[in-house]
């Protein structure tokens, strides 16, 4: 039963992670990146705490770039499948829990 639940809070965190992604590129025209330009300072934390919850569909994006288009061994991609998915089942629970305490 645990099992069903941590994959339930992963998939809500991938989720989340996948349509803040996709929001941020249909606004802006141009994938989300790890790189913060620093225009000012309240811009800055707020692409900190986007970048935040965003980071696994981030992540997943460049690792599947990095196998198909430049090659990187699929070892790479194992291991940024991992950290993505340990990185959304953080992010699920903590976006379970906020919406469970409201």
């Amino acid at each position: 039963m645990e099992l069903v639940i941590y994959a339930y809070l992963t998939a809500v965190g991938f989720v989340l992670a996948g349509v803040l992604s996709s929001f941020v590129q249909l606004v802006s025209g141009q994938p989300m990146r790890f790189g913060v330009e620093p225009n000012s300072t309240l811009t800055s934390i707020l692409g900190v705490v986007l970048r935040v919850f965003a980071g696994p569909a981030i992540l997943m994006r460049n690792a599947w770039r990095g196998m198909l288009i430049e090659a990187r061994p699929k070892f790479w991609f194992g291991l940024s499948a991992a950290i993505a998915a340990f990185w959304s089942l953080l992010i699920g629970a903590l976006m379970i829990d906020i919406v469970l305490n409201l």
